[in-house]
């Protein structure tokens, strides 16, 4: 018996929905796939005086002195250069001589006129002394032959004060060294025409060193003169030296707007060399507080400030915390935290608690949590 079509359309619809029913029982058991964790960059807590402070610095001398010449003229010798040891009283450079000298001789010449003008005087005035004495002049011509006498004395004693004045200024187209040190810088060369007073070496005596280093706007309040601070070579091996900030700029530099600190070293002559590089750190903070990198730092669930810390099971918890200060890139946490923890060190702001993810520390290595570190 031949079937009908619609008995056929119904049996073929019937069987299309049991092969549906049976594709759905199949895929039925099947997981959903997870979505990946999120790598987040983490810091460990620690304690904040492993962070204290520290800043790059750079050894001077105690005493550095620009030297130059008293009188302008000409450079037309130099003897040292950058580098090189003097001893005091070694010749560093020397101006043409030839004006000074002749200003020295027209300075001579100007007193010996003087000196002859002078004993003229003087032998007017015996002889106009002897006259009034008998009678044959006036008392005063006397009086005038007399001030004559004393104007050609002052004449003489300024030609003698500017013939000192010309040697000295003579013997200083002569530079030397006031002290035992080394030139650390040139400001000029042969040739060249300098002005009275115009820096031409600078001298770093021998003797004490410093390390100067500059401070943000920030930070300036927290050193004062007379401060610890503890001075590490960047070629040294971790040795710190002590050392006492000596002075702090009153202004701020207007380029950079930083503040320049000075500290003197407690080392033994020979310990650093000049221009040597070095870091200087700041006194730690008190024992029990911890320190976390300033960009952890979020706002907190109740108010206040928080941090996503990475549980065991390698999940955000966004934890409340107290803070006690801030330094230059970390912050002071007095309550809140455990020294070995895991904090979110970037990029909280993209994160939401109860998150999933893989942390990492700064060298780009897994982080290790109570769960192994989920990846």
């Amino acid at each position: 018996m031949r079937e009908s079509a619609p008995s056929r359309l119904v049996r073929s619809g019937a069987a299309m929905a049991l092969l549906a029913l049976a594709l759905a029982g199949g895929c039925g058991g099947a997981e959903e796939p997870q979505a990946p964790r999120r790598t987040v960059l983490v810091a460990t807590v620690g304690s904040a005086e492993a962070a204290a402070p520290s800043f790059a610095g750079e050894i001077r001398a105690r005493h550095e002195t620009q030297l130059g010449f008293q009188v302008a003229g000409r450079l037309v010798e130099r003897q040292v250069d950058v580098g090189d040891r003097v001893a005091r009283g070694d010749l560093l450079a020397r101006l043409e001589p030839d004006d000074l000298q002749a200003r020295e001789r027209a300075a001579r010449a100007r007193l010996a006129a003087a000196e002859a003008e002078l004993g003229r005087a003087r032998a007017d005035q015996e002889r106009f002394r002897v006259l009034a004495e008998d009678q044959l002049v006036s008392r005063s011509a006397l009086d005038t032959q007399e001030a004559a006498a004393t104007a050609a004395q002052g004449q003489v004693d300024a030609a003698r004060a500017e013939l000192e004045l010309a040697r000295n200024q003579s013997a200083h187209t002569r530079l030397v060294a006031p002290a035992d040190g080394v030139i650390a810088a040139r400001h000029a060369e042969a040739g060249q025409v300098l002005g009275a007073g115009q820096p031409v070496f600078t001298l770093a005596a021998d003797g004490g060193r410093e390390v100067v280093f500059a401070v943000a706007e920030g930070q300036v309040d927290a050193i004062a003169p007379g401060d610890p601070v503890q001075v590490e070579p960047w070629s040294g091996e971790g040795e710190r030296w002590d050392a006492q900030v000596r002075e702090v700029a009153p202004a701020a530099d207007p380029v950079s707007r930083t503040f320049e600190v000075r500290a003197t070293i407690d080392a033994e002559p020979g310990a650093f060399e000049l221009g040597q590089s070095a870091r200087v750190f700041l006194p730690s903070t008190p024992d029990g507080a911890l320190s976390v990198p300033l960009a952890a730092l979020l706002p907190g669930p109740d108010g206040g400030h928080g941090v996503f810390v990475v549980a065991s099971d390698g999940t955000l918890e966004l934890r409340p915390v107290q803070i006690a200060g801030y330094g230059g890139t970390t912050v002071e946490v007095t309550s809140g935290l455990q020294s070995g923890e895991h904090v979110v060190a970037a990029g909280g702001h993209l994160l939401r608690e109860g998150e999933p993810v893989r942390p990492i520390d700064a060298e780009g290595r897994a982080a290790a949590t109570d769960a192994g570190g989920a990846s």
